[in-house]
């Protein structure tokens, strides 16, 4: 595909993936539009950059779909003066608008390969405000172990499914922090937008989805008597 081809199959993504399903905030509207998906993809796989849906990515994962990485930015309406937590970065495409549009973005990703690509990625779109590290989320003592973990963050995104919040993520969020979560069991994940008020929250369900789990979360064991 020419660079025209990408530019108008962003286009045609915007409209007809997005904007069709209620996301009309016209910052993330243009944010998306401006964002050449292509390029935080390995060559191999930028031809499907734009299809509606998952794409794959190595170390056998998937980045969001476009509404699903929409309606995290148009939820958020981040100012600024964020910090923001991103559990699951991924190739860095959501990890860069966040950062855009946020003070400072801290990515966590559990994939080596996908960390280093990630990194690579962010650098080369001019973005000096986020930090990927390689790390497990899901293990509270390798998180607790992080100086970067040390200070609350205003804003949380979990790029993958749960079946709930781990309490050690839901701990590093700040008082009216906000935080975006896919919270479930295939085949219904639904994406929650939470609001930090005092010692409880408010969720909002934005929609239900398809998403991978996310990887690294402890085992419960069963006992049988």
């Amino acid at each position: 595909m020419t660079a025209t081809d990408f530019q108008s199959a962003r286009r045609n993504m915007v409209e007809y993936q997005i904007r069709c399903c209620k996301v009309l905030d016209p910052t993330t509207l243009d944010l998306i539009e401006s964002m050449p998906r292509e390029n935080f993809l390995p060559e191999h796989l930028r031809s499907l950059a734009y299809m509606e849906g998952h794409v794959p990515l190595p170390a056998n994962q998937e980045m969001l779909s476009p509404l699903q990485e929409a309606m995290i930015l148009q939820c958020l309406m981040l100012e600024g003066h964020e910090r923001v937590l991103e559990i699951g970065t991924g190739t860095g495409f959501l990890t860069t608008m966040l950062a855009m549009q946020a003070a400072e973005v801290v990515g966590c990703e559990i994939h080596a390969t996908l960390a280093d690509l990630s990194r690579d990625n962010i650098s080369n779109h001019g973005v000096n405000n986020a930090k990927v590290l390689q790390v497990n989320a899901m293990d509270a003592d390798a998180m607790a172990a992080l100086s970067e973990m040390q200070q609350p963050f205003d804003v949380i995104v979990l790029g993958a499914s749960v079946k709930e919040v781990p309490a050690h993520i839901n701990a590093l969020l700040a008082e009216n922090g906000q935080m975006m979560a896919f919270i479930g069991s295939n085949p219904v994940v639904s994406l929650i937008h939470r609001r930090k008020v005092g010692a409880s929250s408010q969720d909002v369900g934005m929609f239900e989805t398809l998403l991978q789990d996310m990887e690294g979360v402890p085992e419960c064991r069963e006992f049988v008597f």
